[in-house]
């Protein structure tokens, strides 16, 4: 990074300002590279060569996010190295969403809280992709919880190691490999071959935040006076039983700092699937679950960023302003 102020000016603007849509955001742009990049593979090339042409879709969209963002910084640090670090940690905002994940999983507890189900339901579609129509309170109220506490790697924690590490241009890069895996990374007949480096990449750059992301759980609970000992135990017990190789560190986490039994019965266009419980059912799930899963991000978020810059203030020896 241009300068030690650099991220925690990027996550204070996330916390103050969120996603703001009149602003041009990068994923949109990614988002469109994805799509027409695909639309071009399917295009050009056999299915039989499906596998081996996904493995552009990677390099192309990661490693053009690294360059054109690392370009543009050099660019502007010949202008002013005050102008390139503000630049830089405008776009480190945009990799984090800390605040808009805390107001999508809100927006579901406060329709819960007033009892209207249906808008719940309607606020829970927007956020996850499992059928909602049918879903009772309780269930509304594990996906909220679900949603918040697995995107604590994928939208907070993952950004922040990721920019500390290399700056906005590796921020960026972290950004575009986990679009891609939310596009392209499914395992159905349309996206198995296309797809799976998408998403082994995503699993690999998320491995060991999701594992920091335990951590700092720990220690956000024991802040809040939550059951730290019950989110260590669950996460040794019950993270590795999730599908994905990272999810289950910061769901189990969660479930065992509140006390509640996550998993169970989901269902995806009609199909019924089934995810390991993560945690113990000491009691059914509120609302208010959704609020202390929330804090837990944002203790999880602050240590991150106050950590992560001390560190990175001794390593580098660049306390000065630029």
């Amino acid at each position: 990074m241009a300068a030690w102020w650099v991220l925690p000016v990027a996550y204070a603007l996330d916390r103050l300002l969120g996603d703001p849509r009149w602003l041009p955001h990068p994923v949109v742009g990614m988002g469109k590279a994805i799509a027409a990049l695909e639309a071009a593979i399917r295009r050009l090339v056999p299915p039989r060569r499906y596998r081996v042409a996904g493995v552009l879709l990677p390099l192309v969209v990661a490693g053009g996010g690294f360059a054109v963002t690392w370009a543009l910084l050099c660019l502007l640090a010949q202008v002013s190295p005050w102008l390139a670090a503000a630049v830089e940690a405008a776009l480190i905002w945009t990799t984090i969403a800390a605040k808009g994940l805390r107001e999508a999983g809100m927006d579901v507890a406060g329709h819960l809280l007033r009892g209207d189900l249906p808008a719940a339901r309607r606020a829970l579609g927007m956020i996850v992709g499992r059928d909602t129509a049918l879903l009772d309170a309780p269930e509304i109220t594990r996906g909220a919880v679900e949603t918040v506490a697995e995107n604590i790697v994928d939208a907070v924690v993952s950004p922040l190691v990721y920019a500390l590490l290399g700056g906005a241009p590796l921020a960026m890069a972290y950004r575009a490999v986990n679009t891609l895996d939310s596009m392209v990374g499914y395992k159905n007949d349309k996206y198995i071959d296309l797809g799976w480096a998408s998403a082994r990449l995503d699993d690999i750059a998320n491995y060991i935040p999701a594992r920091l992301t335990a951590l700092l759980l720990y220690i956000a609970a024991w802040a809040l006076r939550l059951d730290a000992r019950g989110a260590r135990r669950m996460v040794r017990r019950d993270a590795a039983k999730h599908p994905s190789p990272n999810s289950g560190y910061p769901e189990a986490a969660v479930a065992g700092a509140l006390g509640v039994r996550l998993g169970g019965e989901n269902s995806y266009h009609g199909v019924v699937s089934f995810r390991a419980y993560m945690g113990d059912k000491t009691r059914e799930l509120a609302p208010v679950d959704v609020a202390k899963t929330a804090k837990l991000m944002f203790w999880a978020a602050n240590a991150t960023v106050i950590v992560g810059t001390a560190i990175w203030i001794a390593i580098t020896g660049h306390w000065v302003w630029i």
